[in-house]
């Protein structure tokens, strides 16, 4: 089983416009704009984020260099044009402020829907029985727990094509001690938070399982397998599955496009 892709629907009456209480503008250095929608997380607020993203995007303002959505706002970087002009941030608050101002549709940055399969515990889930302690309840509820619903991808970020993914009702603190090294595919949680590693990396959560998916490929396009909107249902498999996936994944790898052996 491979990644299960589909087009979300989008939800009725989820349009917003800057008459959504709580947004503001905000100087970060004297090269970077900061858009803030709220300070809690939530699909709403994140899918807000993604629309002016996107929106910023479209506009591409002279000088904006990059547009980064985040949990509850966005940064939109600038620099002066080769010719000496561009945006300061008078004119640059000015032009977003108007882009906001125009609406902004929250509806169309539903993204895909996407399954993502996961062997629990074991060598993969070296946290899952701490976790299960620390919460109250067996190993398998926290299994079912973390897969009954799915979770939206909210930005990439720590890392390329390192997703971050929310909410649930596992809410507990990151590890006291970071791991050096977590193994690529991890899936693991903190803060409410679901992250999934795409490569080999340090991290302080809690390591629930792990996907024999390849989160992110430089050779492929787009590079990233999720993208920020993109609403994740984590669906368990058996280590005999895991194993039987990541070889099939890793035979398809070293096979190049003519079909014959690498």
């Amino acid at each position: 089983m491979a990644a299960r892709m589909s087009a979300a629907p989008s939800t009725p009456g989820s349009s917003h416009s800057a008459a959504a209480p709580g947004w503001r503008l905000r100087p970060q250095g004297d090269r970077c704009l900061i858009v803030n929608f709220g300070d809690a997380i939530a699909p709403e607020t994140g899918r807000l984020c993604l629309a002016l993203a996107q929106k910023l995007r479209e506009a591409a303002l002279p000088g904006v260099t990059d547009v980064v959505p985040s949990f509850v706002a966005v940064a939109v970087h600038y620099a002066p044009l080769p010719d000496g002009s561009g945006p300061t941030w008078d004119t640059l608050s000015a032009q977003v402020r108007a882009l906001i101002e125009a609406g902004l549709d929250a509806a169309d940055e539903a993204g895909r829907d996407v399954e993502i399969p996961v062997c629990y515990g074991g060598e993969h889930g070296p946290d899952l029985e701490d976790v299960a302690r620390a919460c109250g309840r067996s190993p398998e509820e926290i299994i079912a727990l973390h897969s009954s619903e799915p979770c939206m991808v909210y930005m990439l970020g720590f890392a390329p094509g390192h997703a971050y993914l929310g909410l649930h009702e596992l809410n507990l603190p990151r590890r006291d001690e970071p791991r050096t090294e977590v193994p690529a595919g991890s899936i693991a949680i903190a803060n409410r938070q679901t992250v999934i590693y795409p490569n080999r990396l340090p991290g302080g959560w809690h390591i629930l399982g792990a996907t024999p998916l390849v989160m992110f490929d430089a050779q492929r396009d787009p590079p990233a397998l999720l993208s920020p909107g993109d609403r994740v249902r984590f669906v368990p498999i058996s280590e005999a599955r895991f194993r039987a996936m990541r070889a099939e994944l890793q035979a398809r790898q070293a096979t190049p496009a003519t079909g014959k052996p690498a």
